[in-house]
């Protein structure tokens, strides 16, 4: 903390000497932003609730706030997509849970668990078939242990060393009967890493294509030689041995390179992948070639189900798929029958068909014919099993924005399917809701299913407010009757599930603007609902802030929104800078663009990404302002993308402007991601703003040429497009103070940390007024408590300086 204020009083010095200290290079140790920032920053967080599927129990799971810098900082393996400890041979962006808790559904009451290891760092939680226990892992020091928690008795018990693989999907899963658990652990025979640092080359790395087109995003971490290649494979290889609640344990499977794995719901039978070679360069792991294996629960070989190739080539479009089949599991009705589809277009959206993909199914002891259930017009996104007499699909096309809902009916043969739903799937205020589900004989979500009715649970959301609902839908007609909805006048209240259909019993949240979300339980006879938990407001200083959502139209007539946040010291009459927050969208049809999805009830939560902070220090706040980018019938979105951006952001502006609120002069916009390239094209097209703050960015589409984003088209054939997109492109127009921000260590696909460092130097280079700030190991979100607390700080700094402050030139 002295050195802290030694720097701030430097700080101060220069600026009074009338030297800008933002414009070089500073040796600036982590900085910790003004208290009324810090108090809302640096709170202790309620706990997460895991809820049981029977519904009588839930475990509460409480975090740290943040990682600390010593954590992120520690050595990690990038391969193929994944970031692995290479001590623990884990993933090394996990996050742990530090404390557990059960909570008691019935009565609300909640027990410590006892047991616990010390200083856990607790991940992987889940739920036993019989929902009683669960397992989940510690992160010792030399790797994962075993863990399972009793949620009767609320103990826990150690069933393993560290010897856990987490380096690839989930460690584990129970065996149905819940007796025990099928683990992957270390082989003994894993070989040590190789240190390309201090490896001799032998040769170059030779890629090449034999013409093939294979325009793949721009993943990051993928493997670069042959040293990554081995260890990927010593990092990803695991044993599949069983291990019993006593402990015992027995071997199961030899040492592969496991993925995932899948009891069918009776138990019988284990559905298990496993990467196989050639690995990629171009491509990550869950493209690499895979083999599905079934196995009896004796680890016998049943049958190899499928084989799917190395995929580094696929046709183009948000909609591609590969042939074959696809999407491989278990119906959640039946003992023991997979399913999955099949592209009936090659996999190609470019390609004219009636039909895009199929759906099968081949019940055990699958020696015979697959059965075909239906032919979808667009791709599977969904199968909701109920019965041999009635389950749901829904396909969707990403194109149109359209989703369909077909009823089946399993056990017949295949007949003509029965459409339910054909909307659009962007259009929130006609969204007839999800599907109640609940867990079956084998513990596996079913429809919820009563003399011929369905149960709908939908958000509500509407011109008129935000007002969750519960619906009963005849499956015969397709008639529904409203049950109940929230009244939407006070607060926010959401349904979690309807817990019990014949005794109608809701399990709901319910929130308000300085009310945080707790668990309620709700009947549908109108009595008041019961509190099941009492967490408190942890943010309690803006507890007074005024919110409210405010709607106003763009020039062109597309309604727009915002939830507008009130400085806490706010006096009428007085004009306030402000700081506007957003993330564009992209729409196929200008209805479904206006639609507001916000509630001002929603409880005020200043996450460590949020705007809301700045109501502490006298700016009006426009958080989630609507940035629609619209392209109907044949035009793209993208094609008219900068117009749209300026107009979006004068809308929102002269709206604000109109209630009195700003000083249109002192107004700044920010974003994360695909906001922050909107926060530079905004800067480098318009005069509307003092100054912007772009967090993780992409600036130069060249970069990313096989599309980003939602564009489909390749640079090569929309050259103009992608060039007028790209700010870096245009960094000679820039004249507004930009913050740029990014995690050294970005994985996102698009943005790298070098779309920063490399608009920066142009930026500058140009004479712009330009800050970039690295945080070091973070990748696209940031979790180090340092990172996140010197962003708010570097935030708050620049919005002091060249928006509240800012000086006007005669």
């Amino acid at each position: 903390m002295k050195r802290n204020k030694v720097l701030m009083i430097l700080w101060v010095m220069l600026s009074l000497s009338g030297l800008d200290p933002l414009v070089a290079q500073l040796d600036l140790s982590y900085q910790t932003p003004v208290s009324e920032i810090m108090a809302l920053a640096d709170v202790t967080m309620p706990p997460q609730v895991l809820l049981s599927y029977s519904r009588d129990y839930g475990v509460l799971l409480y975090r740290d706030q943040f990682q600390s810098i010593a954590d992120v900082s520690q050595a990690e393996l990038r391969l193929a997509g994944l970031r692995i400890k290479p001590k623990s041979f884990s993933s090394s962006r996990l996050r742990t849970v530090c404390r557990l808790a059960v909570l008691d559904i019935v009565n609300g009451q909640e027990r410590a668990v006892s047991g616990l290891p010390e200083s856990p760092k607790l991940a992987y939680f889940t739920w036993s078939p019989d929902q009683r226990q669960m397992a989940f892992t510690h992160s010792g020091e030399n790797g994962l242990e075993l863990w399972v928690l009793n949620v009767e008795t609320a103990q826990v018990t150690k069933l393993t060393e560290d010897c856990i693989n987490g380096a690839l999907e989930s460690p584990f899963i129970w065996f149905q009967d819940g007796s025990a658990l099928l683990v992957k652990i270390h082989p003994p025979d894993r070989q040590t890493l190789i240190n390309a640092a201090e490896m001799v080359p032998t040769g170059p790395t030779v890629s090449a294509n034999d013409g093939q087109k294979a325009q793949n995003m721009t993943f990051q971490d993928l493997l670069k030689n042959k040293n990554d290649e081995f260890n990927f494979e010593q990092a990803a290889r695991s044993l599949l041995v069983k291990v019993e609640l006593s402990g015992k344990r027995s071997a199961w499977l030899d040492a592969a390179l496991y993925k995932d794995m899948e009891f069918s719901p009776d138990g019988k039978y284990v559905l298990i992948s496993n990467i196989e070679r050639p690995f990629s360069y171009i491509v990550p792991y869950h493209r690499f070639p895979l083999k599905y294996t079934l196995y009896d629960q004796k680890a016998a070989v049943v049958k190899i189900i499928l084989e799917v190739p190395l995929l580094e080539v696929l046709p183009k479009g948000n909609m591609a798929e590969r042939i074959g089949m696809r999407e491989l599991a278990w119906r959640a009705d039946r003992p023991a029958s997979l399913f999955w589809v099949e592209a009936l277009d090659g996999g190609d959206p470019e390609v004219e068909a009636k039909y895009r993909d199929e759906l099968f199914t081949l019940d055990a002891p699958f020696t015979g014919k697959k059965r075909s259930l239906l032919k979808m017009h667009g791709r599977l996104a969904q199968v909701l099993w109920g019965t041999d007499q009635l389950a749901l699909v829904y396909d969707y096309w990403w194109n149109t924005r359209n989703q369909k809902t077909y009823l089946v009916r399993p056990g017949q043969a295949q007949g003509k399917a029965l459409k339910v739903f054909d909307r659009n799937y962007q259009d929130h205020y006609a969204d007839p809701g999800q599907f109640v589900t609940h867990p079956n004989q084998y513990g596996r979500d079913v429809l919820e299913i009563q003399a011929g009715s369905l149960f709908l649970l939908g958000d509500g959301y509407s011109a008129d407010g935000v007002r969750p609902f519960l619906d009963k839908f005849d499956a015969k007609n397709f008639k529904t009757i409203r049950l109940w909805q929230a009244d939407g006048e006070a607060n926010l209240e959401e349904i979690i599930d309807f817990r019990d259909v014949k005794r109608g019993l809701l399990l709901t949240r319910i929130q308000a603007k300085d009310q945080y979300p707790n668990l309620y339980l709700r009947r549908l006879d109108g009595t008041p609902p019961k509190a099941l938990t009492q967490f408190t407001n942890p943010f309690a200083s803006i507890s007074s802030v005024k919110k409210e959502i405010i709607t106003y139209k763009r020039d062109d007539g597309i309604d727009l929104s915002g939830t507008l946040y009130y400085p806490i010291d706010y006096e009428k009459g007085k004009r306030y800078p402000m700081l506007m927050w957003a993330y564009p969208q992209e729409f196929k049809d200008k209805g479904t663009a206006g639609q507001v999805t916000s509630s001002p009830h929603r409880f005020v939560y200043p996450y460590y990404g949020s705007p809301v902070f700045w109501v502490t220090r006298g700016y009006v706040v426009l958080d989630a302002a609507a940035f629609p980018i619209v392209g109907e019938g044949s035009d793209e979105p993208n094609d008219s993308f900068i117009g749209q951006l300026v107009a979006n952001a004068k809308a929102a502006i002269d709206a604000v402007e109109g209630m009195g609120l700003i000083d249109r002069r002192k107004v700044a916009v920010g974003g994360h991601s695909y906001g922050a390239f909107m926060t530079a094209n905004l800067l480098t097209h318009s005069d509307l703003f003092a100054a912007g703050i772009a967090r993780s960015g992409a600036y130069n589409r060249s970069l990313t040429p096989f599309g980003f984003q939602n564009e489909e088209r390749n640079f090569w054939e929309a050259q103009d497009v992608y060039t007028q997109m790209s700010p870096f492109m245009h960094a000679e127009k820039m004249k507004t103070p930009l913050l740029l921000i990014h995690g050294a260590a970005d994985n996102n696909s698009g943005t790298h940390t070098m779309q920063s460092e490399r608009y920066f130097n142009a930026l500058k280079g140009l004479g712009a007024t330009v800050r970039l700030v690295l945080l070091p190991h973070e990748s696209h979100g940031y979790v180090a408590r340092e990172s996140v607390l010197h962003v708010l700080w570097e935030q708050d700094q620049w919005l002091e300086k060249y928006v509240k402050n800012r000086v006007f030139s005669e």
